[in-house]
């Protein structure tokens, strides 16, 4: 050890004044070295050239001491004495091994956190593969199925075309047979006016060749040579003007099609929302006593009586509700109830906070966005008469956080029979429904169930 601080001392001994300052400030950080934490400063600050050789020694003992100094030496760049440090010291050789022992350590450190950083960044990758495959199957799914829904489409388009063509052509050809029976019962009559004034030439033949004169004009005055016939002169038969009919199938084809693109984006656009489907079932725990639902949570109805059920914070209590066990608080979703039969219903989607043991108006500002139907023909959301155009029997709720607004769709017409926007969602969403009151029911009314189906996307 006192041959080290010999070697360390003729070593800093070379350092200029400025030199040996830098040299001790590198001194007092951490780490110089891995694993070697620095020289605490009050010890340094004052010290002489002897002094920091004992703190070095002190501090990192023989090997160490050494190890540092030449990460230090070769920092305020005086390889020139790390070199000489080096061939001088009579540890040469155990000085090197410990360097290559640290070397070595640092080495498969550093490799490991390679290898580790290197098989994360592969995983990072291997899932971006996974994602652009998953991305360009969905793309393909959806490209197959725009190709089909726009072929169906151009199918229909097309047949009404020709639904269209041969309306029109049909309204052609009966203006052709009109004309047609027209021209004919007039040739039917000119050709029977023919025969008969025929027969009266034929006549009037015979009578020609008499020597009788005056019988003969008498004769002739006698016969009724021109028997009551019809004043041709003023009949003729005027084309009909078949261009009518084409202006008027024109405007008739426009609406048509108008009818049929609209109806077709309305179902694009209900296809686009059912892409969000989830798997929403009923939670019991929250059902009203009088409800019943089935064992896969997919439909519920009136039963005939309360039936006993344990009281929990969560149950309804005042009214027929029940909730979905999946609840929602971004992104968009999307879920769909058949109500097929019923006289009254509530359906939509809720607060977790909203009041369950006693009766509320529901409404946006009490946590509810629903649609109801009431007396079998009257649908309103939140107390607004909605106009339906014809019984529903599938309603489909979509949930768009983004938009911040709650749809309702006609499923089988693909129409939005109302929305809400601008809502204000402040905490998590339930799926809400409610098979309707439950003397509508008693009364016989109202019984088929609320079910939620699939969604054939």
């Amino acid at each position: 050890m006192a041959k080290v601080k010999e070697q360390l001392w003729e070593i800093l001994q070379d350092l200029k004044e400025e030199e040996f300052e830098i040299f001790k400030w590198f001194l007092k950080q951490d780490d110089n070295v891995e694993g070697f934490s620095g020289i605490k400063v009050a010890q340094l600050e004052k010290a002489e050239r002897q002094h920091t050789v004992d703190l070095l020694v002190q501090k990192y003992q023989g090997h160490g001491a050494l190890e540092v100094t030449v990460v230090v030496l070769k920092k305020i760049s005086r390889n020139d004495l790390v070199e000489r440090l080096q061939n001088s010291t009579s540890e040469k050789k155990d000085f090197k091994s410990h360097q290559s022992s640290a070397l070595k350590g640092e080495f498969e450190k550093r490799k490991t956190q390679l290898g580790a950083k290197l098989k994360l960044m592969i995983q990072e990758r291997q899932a971006k593969i996974k994602e652009i495959k998953d991305s360009a199957e969905l793309s393909g799914k959806s490209a197959d199925r725009q190709i089909s829904d726009s072929k169906k489409a151009f199918s229909e388009l097309l047949q009404t075309l020709q639904e269209s063509l041969d309306s029109l052509i049909k309204s052609i050809n009966e203006k052709r047979k009109t004309v047609e029976k027209e021209a004919r019962e007039h040739i039917q009559k000119l050709e029977q006016e023919i025969s008969e004034l025929s027969k009266k030439s034929a006549e009037v033949e015979q009578l020609s060749p008499t020597e009788d004169h005056l019988n003969f004009i008498q004769s002739f005055t006698s016969q009724n040579i021109s028997p009551p016939a019809k004043n041709w002169t003023e009949v003729s038969i005027a084309p009909p003007s078949y261009g009518g009919s084409l202006a008027t199938a024109i405007p008739q084809l426009e609406e048509k099609l108008k009818e049929h693109m609209e109806r077709l984006i309305a179902k694009g656009k209900l296809n686009r929302v059912q892409q969000f489907a989830k798997d929403v079932t009923l939670d019991p725990d929250t059902a009203h006593p009088s409800l019943i639902l089935s064992d896969d949570g997919k439909t519920v109805c009136c039963g005939d009586a309360i039936r006993f059920q344990l009281e929990n914070s969560k149950r309804f209590l005042s009214a027929v509700n029940v909730l979905g066990k999946q609840c929602f608080s971004s992104g968009r979703f999307y879920f769909q109830v058949q109500v097929k039969g019923k006289t009254s219903w509530d359906l939509g989607v809720v607060n977790e906070s909203i009041e369950r043991k006693r009766s509320i108006t529901a409404s946006p500002d009490n946590g509810y966005w629903t649609i109801c139907l009431r007396k079998g023909q009257n649908y309103q959301a939140s107390g607004v008469h909605l106009k339906v155009k014809s019984e529903l029997k599938t309603v489909g709720v979509f949930v768009d956080f983004g938009k911040r607004s709650v749809s309702f769709f006609d499923v089988d017409s693909a129409n939005i029979i109302h929305s809400f926007t601008d809502c204000s969602f402040t905490e998590k969403l339930y799926p809400f429904l409610s098979p309707g009151l439950l003397q509508l029911h008693l009364g016989g009314t109202n019984f088929p169930p609320l079910v939620i189906t699939p969604v054939n996307y």
